[in-house]
């Protein structure tokens, strides 16, 4: 692929205050890297309430905004068939959103499409073979079919027999967290913010519940830390998205916590503010592979269904620590002690650092362009 720019791929992804910023955002990862070695890439977002549209062509993507809509999609389809879980996320049917996506591409035949929507399954695929060489999905569920000849699931305890009758036979499956999607600098920042862990410490605490946050468990844990026995030197920064409703509440909050608390909106150098962290607290979403990748020690909430599978198996591996939904300020207050023991931080980054290295993305790229 390198030094040919006629290479034309396409994305489908949306983001919104329901389906968060992560699917944009790894899918964003993936372009940037595309397009550094001669790819041409483009996007085709929903406007949803909470979209990223504006965010995408400021990074150089030109992008069609398909209309935002509130059609109800959970009926089964005419033919009887079941729609997928997430299918009220499209905000339309899946045969207009394929309709629209076609005109999008404006009859142009690309290289290749690739999908990362949990409201999307194999009908819809199907319906776009004709506009696109290769076709490829972006999942975490594998609860759904798709059409596809490359799939990727980046998730820790995923297996190519997840999705062996899910997808055709002939589909490239790639699955773990060696393929998550990171931008290149938790790579280039991995063996420093390893090296500063030698001698764990509990003075930067993190907080990162996702781009959106739209029920305020950022709010809930910063309540829940008030009744922590937190070193009192420690400094805790909040990052939060600039979408998220919260925003001015948490800002408040922030300003009556015990110990010094600052609120960062659209960070650009979240790797270098997790490096510089001793602990994060944060959504079981695609962040988690960011402090893996980093070695930070981690209390890991689940904020979503999808999320819960992969958030279980970093537990099991000891990656994470899980504060449980119920109970919530009670959860916090045990993990907060556990990570307090003399060994608890570096036990923590031993094992998280083990998960992934901030490879995948590359890794990605060389099976695209071996495809």
């Amino acid at each position: 692929m390198a030094g040919d720019a006629q290479v034309k791929i396409i994305f489908r992804a949306d983001a919104s205050l329901d389906i968060g910023t992560g699917h944009v955002m790894r899918c964003l990862t993936l372009a940037d890297a595309l397009r550094a070695c001669g790819a041409t890439c483009r996007f085709v977002c929903r406007a949803h309430p909470g979209h990223l549209i504006e965010q995408i062509r400021q990074r150089g993507f030109e992008t069609t905004a398909l209309p935002s809509a509130t059609t109800e999609t959970s009926a089964p389809a005419a033919d009887g068939t079941a729609q997928p879980a997430h299918a009220h996320w499209l905000g339309a049917d899946w045969q207009t959103d394929a309709e629209q996506t076609r005109a999008a591409l404006r009859d142009e035949r690309v290289d290749w499409l690739i999908i990362d929507h949990y409201a999307l399954d194999a009908r819809w695929d199907r319906s776009l073979r004709g506009v696109c060489r290769r076709l490829m999905v972006i999942d975490d569920l594998a609860d759904r079919p798709h059409d596809c000849d490359l799939l990727l699931d980046q998730n820790l305890g995923r297996s190519a027999a997840d999705y062996a009758v899910l997808v055709p036979g002939g589909c490239t499956i790639l699955a773990g967290p060696q393929y998550a999607l990171l931008r290149p600098e938790f790579a280039a920042l991995r063996a420093d913010s390893l090296a500063r862990r030698e001698r764990p410490q509990l003075r930067r605490l993190l907080i990162t519940m996702g781009g959106v946050d739209k029920d305020n468990a950022t709010g809930r844990v910063l309540d829940a830390l008030r009744r922590c026995l937190l070193p009192p030197d420690c400094r805790i920064t909040v990052v939060m998205g600039p979408h998220a409703p919260w925003l001015e509440p948490v800002r408040k909050q922030a300003a009556e916590m015990l110990w010094p608390t600052e609120v960062l909106v659209d960070v650009r150098d979240m790797a270098g503010l997790m490096a510089d962290s001793d602990l994060a607290i944060g959504a079981a979403g695609t962040t988690a592979w960011e402090r893996c990748c980093l070695g930070v020690p981690s209390i890991s909430m689940i904020l979503a269904p999808n999320q819960k599978a992969g958030a279980v198996a970093l537990s099991d591996a000891g990656a994470v620590l899980l504060a449980a939904e119920g109970g919530f300020a009670t959860a916090i207050e045990k993990c907060i002690r556990e990570v307090s023991r003399t060994d608890g931080l570096a036990a923590l980054s031993a094992a998280a650092r083990t998960v992934t290295d901030g490879a995948g993305t590359m890794r990605l790229v060389e099976a695209i362009t071996n495809e």
